[in-house]
């Protein structure tokens, strides 16, 4: 005698071969993923980890005229506030140092200057004649995260770590990823696209966890996203690269868009010029105090920013 599972399965076939194809057994739909038809290259894991650590390893310091733009959202009155045409200087050395200068639209003073030696960083607020010195890191979760100071939360180091994508250390391990990615095809529609992605683990005081995912393009095979994780997993700094352009022998992203999603905010820098390897000095990175500034320390112990008269310094 037939088995139950065998004679399920004969009423089965019975009854889709007794049904016409016209009918509700079977439908044909249409595919809803479109994707790309560009020609796709190929590397191994091992390939693109040593694609990312000779390019860490090439670029020792940079000197940039950039074109800024950024917006600031306030989540409370679901607001967003858009900075254009803020041409800047940024100037970047290893193994931490940067510094980033922004100029006010047309008349060309400042609207900020900013330093970091990745440990602190001050940062010069001429337009409110605000010095303000704080760690060099701060996030939601960190008691000198101020929710309704945007500026103060861009920290320096957020933007070093976008602009240099950092080696891939010993102590690392690198896992490659067969995944998509959205692009625009030649008619400007989205469209998927195969892409190949280095998911970066590290050990942190709580165990593993992730702390890096590079995106690399099947086109060119150039890191096209970085984005980088806390350790609770969450997001916390996505950027983009585009338009990579040969400077000086040195590829290099024409634009970086920088998105921090968790503060609500996001800068897109745009090569004006740019220098690589030139020799910086530590003067170069030195921002003191103005005179009768007021200054604005943002105490790690507290939520609360500590003011203090440029005559107690």
């Amino acid at each position: 005698m037939h088995s139950p599972r065998l004679r399920l399965l004969l009423v089965l076939l019975l009854l889709a071969t007794s049904l016409p194809l016209s009918g509700c057994l079977f439908r044909t739909r249409t595919l809803d993923r479109q994707f790309s038809n560009q020609p796709l290259q190929t590397a191994s894991q091992q390939q693109l980890i040593e694609f990312v650590n000779a390019q860490a390893a090439k670029i020792q310091s940079m000197q940039a005229t950039v074109d800024i733009d950024a917006s600031a959202g306030d989540v409370k009155n679901g607001r967003i506030t858009d900075y254009k045409e803020i041409r800047g200087y940024v100037l970047a050395r290893k193994p931490s140092m940067l510094r980033m200068k922004g100029l006010l639209p047309l008349v060309r003073n400042t609207a900020f200057d900013m330093v970091s030696d990745g440990q602190e960083f001050k940062l010069w607020i001429p337009p409110s004649n605000k010095f303000v010195i704080g760690s060099a890191t701060a996030s939601p979760n960190n008691a000198d995260y101020q929710p309704d100071k945007r500026l103060e939360n861009m920290r320096p180091q957020y933007i070093y770590d976008a602009l240099l994508i950092p080696g891939i250390s010993a102590d690392e391990i690198a896992v490659l990823e067969n995944g998509y990615e959205t692009v625009l095809d030649s008619k400007k529609h989205r469209v998927e696209q195969p892409d190949y992605e280095l998911a970066i683990i590290r050990q942190g005081p709580q165990g593993w966890y992730l702390s890096r995912r590079v995106e690399f393009s099947r086109t060119d095979l150039l890191p096209h996203r970085q984005r980088i994780y806390d350790q609770q997993g969450n997001v916390a700094t996505d950027a983009r690269y585009q338009s990579y352009k040969d400077f000086a022998g040195t590829t290099f992203p024409g634009t970086i868009e920088i998105e921090r999603p968790r503060e609500s905010y996001d800068i897109t820098l745009s090569m004006v010029k740019l220098e690589i390897n030139k020799a910086l000095t530590d003067d170069q990175f030195a921002l003191e105090q103005p005179a009768g500034a007021e200054v604005v320390r943002l105490d790690g112990s507290n939520s609360s920013a500590t003011k203090v008269s440029a005559g107690q310094q």
